[in-house]
């Protein structure tokens, strides 16, 4: 700007999108605000993790963009099929007590998946966006440690669950990030470290996801007899209620232990023999099915209201592709497709 050698407009385009900002932001007069350049969701998740990456940091700065747009467009829309958050009553209740209220608020049966959990949160309006297994904006990545963070807002909560190998461990996730939404009403981001912590806050959201996805009712139908004596077969003789309930074998052990039904050093040899034998991540996501990625990152709700507000030409097609992870108008096109049952 001063008429000297520096960077170009290619190279000063590229850093802004490394940090998630656009090319203004850098040619702006003025100093950096932090107050205003960061929302005070934001700034609580990275007192958390002070040591989140760039990339990391972006996606949480995105997650908050797009909230933001599903609520401009949400206005315009049906209120029906895109319902108000109205957390339960759960003021003075123990973790234990809430998950009883809470999971009677969602309206869950006996017999859940990842898809049925994640339909029922929705359904109070709460956002659900799960991490994709290709490289992408929306992918967290493989090594880090974050399994999903929830950004809180009175008018509508988000929760980010990172795509794991198997869908039970996402399914704790949810809940656990449900617990921090109800329960403590801030924003929170978690590692592994934190599902097992037994101190304060994370305790409390652990306690509440456990109790919600296995209720006392459920784990009466549990066996103790014909429990074997290899932890290596705990999974065997689990297999129906981890089947029905979309839970993990750990999930349910570790219930059973709070209950006083098997002993710490049983549950803990079985974690370790879990860790030696955990299959291996997915790869990456099918590309041949690219049109239904964006309902599997971003849920049914924001999507839907991406393609209402697309029918009702409040957006554009090109603003359509954007907002849905900019999939081709190819696959867009194969995505209304979807919905209308074609």
């Amino acid at each position: 700007m001063e008429r000297v050698n520096g960077l170009t407009f290619h190279q000063l385009q590229t850093i802004a999108h490394y940090f998630g900002r656009g090319v203004l932001f850098f040619l702006e007069d003025a100093p950096v605000a932090v107050e205003q350049v960061h929302t005070p969701q934001f700034r609580t998740l990275a007192n958390k993790k002070p040591e989140l990456s760039a990339r990391l940091r972006a996606l949480i700065e995105r997650t908050e963009q797009h909230r933001d747009l599903y609520l401009s467009l949400r206005e315009r829309l049906d209120e029906e099929d895109f319902p108000r958050y109205r957390p339960p009553d759960i003021a003075g209740l123990s973790p234990a007590q809430a998950s009883v209220v809470a999971r009677d608020w969602l309206g869950l049966g006996p017999v859940n998946t990842f898809e049925t959990y994640r339909e029922a949160v929705e359904a109070h309006g709460i956002l659900v966006f799960r991490s994709n297994g290709y490289n992408g904006k929306w992918q967290i990545a493989k090594e880090s440690p974050i399994l999903g963070f929830s950004i809180y807002d009175e008018t509508c909560p988000v929760i980010v669950v990172k795509k794991l190998d198997w869908e039970p461990r996402q399914s704790f996730t949810l809940m656990h990030e449900l617990g921090h939404i109800l329960l403590h009403r801030v924003s929170w981001i978690d590692d592994d470290g934190d599902f097992q912590s037994h101190q304060g806050a994370e305790r409390e959201a652990n306690a509440f996801a456990g109790n919600l996805l296995v209720p006392n009712d459920l784990l009466t139908t549990i066996d103790d007899a014909a429990r074997p004596g290899e932890v290596a077969l705990f999974d065997d003789w689990l297999e129906q209620q981890r089947r029905a309930w979309g839970v993990s074998g750990e999930v349910i052990l570790r219930r059973l232990m709070d209950n006083g039904r098997l002993q710490h050093a049983e549950y803990e040899a079985y974690r370790r023999w879990r860790q030696q034998t955990a299959p291996r991540a997915d790869d990456g996501g099918n590309r041949a099915w690219r049109h239904r990625e964006p309902v599997h990152i971003f849920g049914d709700r924001y999507v839907r209201a991406i393609l209402d507000s697309l029918g009702t030409r409040s957006i554009t097609l090109t603003k359509a592709s954007t907002y849905l992870d900019r999939i081709k108008l190819r696959d867009l096109h194969q995505l209304e497709g979807y919905y209308a049952g074609l």
